[in-house]
Formats: structure tokens, C-alpha cells, sequence
């Protein structure tokens, strides 16, 4: 999934921050908390194996960066402020800048 496509989905998804939270409780004791985490792990392994990302990323977090993405109000310059943050959250995990 390209950054275009993360940051759209996120503008589809304003407010599924709080859905999130409370779907995994916030923490380890949630059923749903730790297949998000996992999930995030095998990406950034994926990408450290090839070389593009980091070997050392915590995938928790990356999720709670992740997470601001569905608190940007998309009626607000939404598209463009998650474009950027995303930008800056991939960027922090590459191994070389673009």
C-alpha cells in the first residue's frame, strides 16, 4: 500500500482513532491489540530484510504514530496534513532519505 493510499484511507477512517482505542482496549490485555501490533512487526521486518526500513523500529511504536492519521479532519486541509505526516513518519523509518 503506497503512502497515497494510507493517508486516503486514513481520511476515510476520521474518528476510527477512538474505535481503535477501544476495540484493544489500549494496551496488551485486548484480544485485538496484539494481531495490530503483529501485523506492523512482519511489515517492518519485511522492509529491514530488504534493506529500505530500519532493523530496529518498535511496532508499538509505529502503531501509535500510525494513529493520528484518523484524528485529522479531512474538512480541515486534511488530505494535505496527512500526506505530510505520513511523509514524516515513513521517512523516520527509512534506512536512506528519497
Amino acid at each position: 500500500m503506497g503512502r497515497c493510499e494510507v493517508a486516503h484511507y486514513g481520511r476515510l477512517k476520521f474518528g476510527v482513532a477512538e474505535v481503535i482505542h477501544a476495540a484493544t482496549n489500549g494496551g496488551l490485555d485486548d484480544e485485538y491489540y496484539e494481531p495490530f501490533v503483529r501485523a506492523i512487526a512482519r511489515l517492518l521486518e519485511a522492509g529491514a530484510a530488504d534493506g529500505t526500513l530500519k532493523p530496529d523500529p518498535d511496532p508499538e511504536d509505529v502503531l501509535l504514530q500510525l494513529s493520528v492519521l484518523w484524528r485529522i479532519d479531512p474538512a480541515r486541509g486534511g488530505t494535505d496534513r496527512a500526506a505530510r505526516i505520513l511523509t514524516l513518519i515513513v521517512d523516520g523509518l527509512r534506512t536512506r532519505q528519497p
